[in-house]
């Protein structure tokens, strides 16, 4: 499984970006999807998760309301829809895709700048 991040960039405090996770393998409806941050000099940080079959969606409690993560299976793409954006949002956002319980499969990250 490969996966490819994209659509990061610099936006002002309280604009908003869409990053897209597009993901090669052919057979994906068993994998869930999860969109991490990594601030510079911190760790990894979970952002959210959506089901691939169902669409049940999951936030950390940091973007719950301003951040929604969707997904359109005819793309084999998920997507994070980014509003509110605030400076502390700044980080490198990278998809993962797991199984089971571990994220085995990682994309490599996009930059998201926001300045205040």
């Amino acid at each position: 499984v490969q996966l490819q991040a994209s659509g990061g960039g610099l936006v002002q405090a309280g604009g908003s970006l869409r990053l897209s996770c597009a993901a090669s393998a052919r057979t994906f409806s068993n994998y869930a999807i999860g969109w991490f941050r990594q601030a510079p000099g911190k760790g990894r940080e979970f952002v959210a998760r959506i089901t691939w079959r169902g669409g049940i969606t999951y936030y950390a409690d940091s973007v719950e309301g301003r951040f929604t993560i969707s997904r359109d299976n005819s793309k084999n793409t998920v997507y994070l829809q980014m509003n509110s954006l605030k400076p502390e949002d700044t980080a490198v956002y990278y998809c993962a895709a797991k199984i089971s319980a571990n994220y085995d499969y990682w994309g490599q990250g996009t930059q998201v700048t926001v300045s205040s």
